[in-house]
């Protein structure tokens, strides 16, 4: 597999939110508005692409028994060096609202999962762009949820109001907005996931009833 096909299938056929279903909590608590998305999204990305470059350069020298814990130390090394990036450098809307989930980036099952099932396993280049794909599928599902949470729920995006006639739906913007919100996305990527398999089946017996007609045709009576 080429680093290229590494890098789509993290951002689409093993998206991690859309179809792995797992980096659920953050997916959920900070997308209430694009910006706080945003932030959220570059962080683990950085997170998730240094994790998994510097656990491929040094997963040899790594005690088997203790894999797992070296792996979290070196996650956590990255997630602090961000925490202290944002502390000084983001606005204190976006420190504020992410608050508690950029440390708890350390425990997000995604980067240990991707650390385990990949960056341990295969060589650096791979590493990194499995890292910026499996970030950048999480960053586009964050956004995503986010645009139609804060579209809906605040009648705005990016806090820039937009005219419609349609009423902010508070709903959207608090907890229960959230489920229904991702729920509604997730069943539209399965719908499309369904389709795109019956056209391959419709196309793949199209041409297997071809073969048969050619090959009756050329049988010998």
């Amino acid at each position: 597999m080429s680093v290229f096909q590494t890098l789509k299938k993290g951002v689409f056929e093993n998206n991690p939110v859309l179809v792995l279903l797992i980096g659920l909590c953050p997916t959920l608590a900070t997308t209430t508005s694009v910006k706080n998305a945003l932030g959220m999204g570059l962080a683990t990305l950085f997170v998730l692409t240094m994790s998994n470059v510097v656990i491929s350069m040094f997963s040899r020298f790594f005690p088997k028994k203790i894999r797992i814990p070296c792996f979290i130390v070196v996650i956590a090394s990255f997630v602090t060096i961000v925490k202290m990036i944002m502390d000084a450098y983001a606005p204190p809307e976006i420190n504020d609202a992410l608050g508690i989930f950029i440390p708890l980036i350390v425990v997000n099952c995604i980067i240990l999962g991707r650390a385990e099932a990949f960056a341990s396993k295969n060589g650096v280049l791979a590493s990194l762009f499995d890292g910026l794909g499996s970030g950048l599928g999480f960053m586009l599902a964050l956004v995503v949820l986010a645009f139609f949470r804060e579209l809906l729920g605040a009648g705005a995006i990016f806090d820039i109001p937009i005219h419609t006639s349609l009423k902010p739906i508070t709903m959207f913007i608090l907890a229960p907005g959230a489920f229904v919100a991702l729920g509604s996305i997730l069943g539209f990527v399965a719908w499309r996931r369904l389709r795109r398999e019956e056209r391959e089946c419709a196309e793949a017996a199209g041409k297997y009833r071809a073969e048969l007609i050619i090959t009756s045709k050329n049988k010998p009576e």
